[in-house]
């Protein structure tokens, strides 16, 4: 990068994103190979993973009621669902109008 080469071109080839190209390249301008070396672990910019508090029933507590609220939100979309297609079924039925858009489906073809 730093003698021209693309950077779409280095992204096919190694099959690493631009974004993280450009970080290093700005990293290795502003500090070197010293800019490129970081420590073990996590990579900088990713969320610690929730730590267990409290009880360790609290935890499974939570767990259970965010699958609750998940399940709900999952019923009222296969209840709206439901509906439409049935709306859409029964409109798909009912006879043309004199003058209405024909339906897409073929008839007895």
């Amino acid at each position: 990068m730093l003698e021209g080469e693309s950077v779409t071109a280095l992204h096919h080839e190694l099959q690493i994103k631009r974004s993280v190209l450009y970080r290093w390249r700005d990293a290795y301008r502003k500090e070197g190979v010293a800019g490129l070396q970081r420590a073990q672990g996590r990579p900088p910019g990713l969320p610690n993973p929730p730590r267990p508090t409290g009880e360790p029933g609290a935890a499974a507590a939570r767990r259970i009621a965010e699958l609750e609220r998940k399940i709900g939100q999952q019923a009222l979309d296969l209840d709206f669902f439901r509906r439409a297609f049935k709306r859409v079924k029964e409109l798909r039925r009912k006879p043309a109008e004199p003058g209405a858009t024909a339906s897409t489906e073929r008839c007895g073809k």
